[in-house]
């Protein structure tokens, strides 16, 4: 069938085959579908949306489109998280060698960050020598050998997701349920995973600030991965403030190294790791309950192991061989530290934490064009956490920057996003919600 047919189709709201789905996504990959058709495409699917056997369809479509991984010589479970992304969350780079230092694999395919929000293949990119995006062998043999590798999406996995996703990003279509599902989803079968959980944030630091949102794209990604054949369930956790009391490359880094060898840990950080790791854990079907994948991750983590292991996959992917002992000697550092100073006594009742995220962008340290260079160094550390005590006077946090004028302009905006009231606030929950295949 012709392009312009399906477009058609499903502009008038018809449900397509997966016959119909598979030759698009052919002709997406080949080149021989125009971008104004794909553009065409994606907002019909934006305006009415796909069945869950369409979104399946398309998904596996878009696996197909490139290679598949296998993990079947390996002599235990491969299992992976994905966050739809937020600010300060450097979860990933604790979370993998938790789950490995458990006796799971897991072979970590993390994207670039985008806007507002931070991503995890930046921050390893902080890391001297480290090889984001090594070739099969190198990602094959660091799995094997070390339990867990954090690298970038290779050319041959799924590359019908980066045409779609970049006409997706100029024609405001993004947001797209569907599509979302499809793209998160093809990349992760690609890379051969036996299960998955997705953490999904909500709030205003969220892709999705709305709970109902949060929630329907939870339910869309655990439906169409189950209905693909992949074993998933969510968590929706929290985003109405920065997850660490860091936000940048180089200093989240450092703070997953201090988490790691316990050195220190923030709460609402601990709380997340530790929830997803339990989830991974029982996904893969190490532990028998929620409970015991607590307890397993914890005392990977307490004795060791999992700093351990995270050390290892440093030095394997080419990173040095001392990192976790000495990360200040390796990571970059700006030249100029500003406090950002409290206007007030009181306590944090809120935090922009968007704002927070673009704050960081602005001193380089994001990118709002996906070509954009990442300064690694840059960023914001000692973040109060909402509840906190704020003295007049004290910092609200430190801003790591270039110049003088830029750590000024980022200071102006920390200290706009920083709501200071009379009375401490109740604790907001972190982990909120819990979603399983129906």
């Amino acid at each position: 069938m012709l392009p312009q047919e399906i477009i058609r189709r499903k502009r008038d709201g018809h449900r397509l085959s997966t016959d119909e789905i598979a030759g698009f996504v052919k002709g997406l990959t080949a080149g021989t579908i125009s971008e104004g058709q794909v553009g065409a495409f994606a907002m019909a699917v934006f305006l009415n949306g796909m069945s869950r056997e369409e979104a399946v369809a398309l998904t596996i479509a878009m696996r197909d489109s490139g290679d598949v991984l296998d993990w079947s010589d390996l002599p235990g479970p491969v299992t992976d998280k994905h966050s739809t992304g937020g600010v300060g969350d450097n979860v990933s780079l604790m979370l993998a060698p938790i789950v490995a230092a458990c006796g799971a694999y897991v072979p970590m395919i993390s994207g670039r960050g985008l806007g507002h929000t931070g991503g995890t293949l930046d921050k390893m990119d902080a890391i001297p020598g480290y090889t984001s995006q090594p070739d099969v062998a190198l990602f094959r043999k660091t799995v094997l050998e070390t339990g867990c590798a954090i690298i970038g999406q290779t050319a041959d996995l799924a590359p019908a997701d980066r045409r779609l996703y970049a006409i997706r990003d100029v024609t405001g279509s993004v947001e797209s349920i569907p599509l979302i599902t499809a793209s998160i989803l093809s990349k992760k079968l690609a890379a051969g995973l036996g299960s998955l959980v997705l953490d999904v944030k909500v709030g205003n630091g969220a892709f999705m600030e709305k709970s109902r949102d949060a929630v329907a794209l939870a339910n869309s990604l655990v439906e169409v991965a189950n209905g693909a054949g992949l074993n998933a369930s969510a968590l929706v956790t929290g985003m109405n403030e920065p997850l660490a009391s860091a936000a940048g490359n180089a200093v989240e880094v450092k703070k997953a190294v201090d988490f790691l060898t316990g050195r220190y840990r923030d709460r609402r950080l601990e709380d997340v790791t530790l929830a997803l790791a339990a989830e991974m854990l029982q996904s893969a079907g190490l532990v028998s309950s929620n409970q015991d994948g607590i307890r397993r991750a914890t005392e990977a983590l307490g004795g060791g192991r999992a700093a351990a292991v995270f050390a290892r996959m440093v030095s394997a992917l080419g990173g040095p061989g001392d990192f976790t002992e000495n990360p200040e000697k390796y990571l970059p550092t700006a030249p100029v530290e500003l406090a950002v100073k409290a206007g007030q006594d009181g306590f944090v009742t809120g935090i922009a934490t968007r704002d927070i995220g673009l704050a960081v962008v602005t001193l380089g340290g994001g990118r709002s064009h996906p070509d954009d260079k990442i300064d690694h160094a840059v960023g914001l550390t000692r973040l109060l956490p909402v509840g906190a005590e704020a003295r007049s006077g004290e910092p609200l946090a430190v801003v790591h920057a270039r110049t003088d004028a830029e750590a000024e302009a980022a200071a102006a905006a920390v200290r706009a996003a920083y709501a200071i009231g009379v009375s401490k606030p109740p604790a907001e929950k972190t982990v909120l919600r819990r979603i399983l295949a129906r």
